[in-house]
């Protein structure tokens, strides 16, 4: 079989499961069944073998300790202490809740490393505040669904510890490189904010006290410190990701049993079985998407699919542009963890052979896919966020689009610019940069 009729079955074959209600987990495994139907070179015990090697993998034992670590947080109420920061910072703004509702994504999407417990802890607590407020209810879930993919764009990602596995990319330098694209998509968010708190006369809050500013700050200082313990020791080579992963583990555990004292048993217990359901999720698709990527490269078809872009003169930029519109696509349909497995080895050498820095690449990817999270049918965030306001995708998805605008805007510039991405590693890491 041609590398182009194998890629057909297989995408064909997924795309129909997927719309049979399939899970993508599972669905992934399933489309590579009819290919081992007609090659009979490629057995059950083979493609096993193929998920268990996706599992030996030091490097992905830090997906579910950073969710065990976001969980954690969430738990003993560090959102709750974030909120009462970010109110003395931003709350004095007209719409102040909704700039609140960005900041707090910004910093604990430091502290978290994943969207989806961003979505889930901070919009239980300020979406209904919010419409307490007054603001819209599809304003109000859009921001706050939209500001939770910097969970995964500000370090620590879980995202690119999993593309750091699977690229070979050094993942302190992919956290160094994720602040400033953090910080513009925070940006981005805060102008489409500016235009809605004028444009619907949002309330804003009174100008806190010094004693309340530095009382805000103190309450939040533990942490605020989890990004610093996490980065620090990653860059200044203290310890491995997975490591750092086990360090917030403990830290965060210290924090909520022992400082603020706003954990119990019963949380904890709560804490682990939601880490172990949500983590046997994200590493399951990790197994199957493995399999299906290893077949797409037994036949050859990332070389099909170089071979026939590069005869059109590709640059940088162009793939860039190619690399964000194929992520942003994909990101609609499954999830991030399975599309980087799938769709990042078949990119890398069309970016390698154009010159395109690997952390450049790694950073257009992860924001790519870090909105696919909030766009439907797949999007995870959005999703989350729409079940926690009792409201429908359709009736917010206008206001999500909206303010999806200025943040595709930021996503150009990153593959404009590369020094967007790559100048805080270059500072701090020249020898891995």
């Amino acid at each position: 079989m041609s590398p182009g009729e194998v890629a057909a079955i297989l995408f064909g074959t997924f795309a129909f499961l997927v719309i049979l209600r399939v899970p993508v987990a599972f669905a992934l495994g399933l489309a590579t069944l009819p290919i081992m139907v007609i090659d009979p070179r490629l057995t059950p015990v083979l493609m096993m073998g193929e998920m268990t090697k996706a599992y030996n993998s030091f490097i992905l034992l830090a997906v579910p300790f950073f969710l065990l670590s976001a969980n954690i947080m969430n738990s003993a109420g560090i959102t709750d202490r974030l909120i009462d920061l970010t109110k003395c910072l931003v709350g004095r703004y007209r719409g102040g809740l909704a700039y609140i509702n960005v900041v707090v994504s910004m910093i604990f999407g430091g502290i978290s490393g994943s969207s989806t417990a961003d979505a889930a802890g901070e919009g239980s607590i300020i979406i209904p505040a919010m419409e307490k407020q007054g603001y819209d209810k599809s304003f109000t879930v859009a921001i706050t669904c939209c500001s939770s993919v910097m969970g995964v764009i500000i370090p620590p990602s879980i995202l690119m510890v999993v593309w750091g596995g699977v690229m070979n990319v050094s993942i302190g330098a992919m956290f160094l490189g994720g602040f400033i694209p953090g910080i513009m998509v925070g940006v981005s968010q805060m102008i489409a904010t500016f235009f809605y708190a004028r444009a619907r006369n949002y309330p804003i809050y009174a100008k806190p006290t010094l004693k309340e500013f530095f009382g805000s700050v103190w309450a939040a200082l533990a942490a605020m410190m989890t990004p610093v313990i996490i980065i620090g020791g990653v860059v200044g080579g203290f310890f491995t990701p997975t490591e750092a992963a086990v360090v917030a583990v403990l830290y965060s555990f210290c924090v909520g049993l022992f400082l603020h004292r706003t954990m119990g048993l019963k949380q904890i217990r709560d804490v682990l079985y939601n880490t172990v359901r949500l983590g046997s999720i994200s590493l399951f698709c990790i197994g199957t998407a493995s399999a299906f990527g290893w077949v797409m490269a037994y036949y050859q078809i990332p070389a099909a699919v170089i071979k026939f872009l590069t005869q059109f003169g590709v640059g940088v930029i162009s793939v860039g542009l190619i690399e964000a519109a194929a992520f942003l696509f994909i990101g609609c349909f499954i999830d991030a963890v399975p599309a980087i497995i799938i769709i990042a080895p078949i990119l890398a050498p069309m970016a390698l052979k154009v010159g395109m820095h690997p952390i450049h690449f790694a950073l257009i990817g992860v924001v790519s896919l870090a909105f696919g999270l909030v766009t439907p049918p797949y999007g995870l965030c959005l999703l989350i966020d729409v079940a926690i306001a009792k409201t429908t995708v359709s009736h917010v998805i206008k206001d999500v689009c909206i303010i999806l605008i200025p943040m595709l805007i930021m996503l150009f510039l990153i593959i404009l610019f590369p020094q967007v991405v790559l100048f805080i590693p270059k500072l701090f890491m020249p020898k891995f940069v």
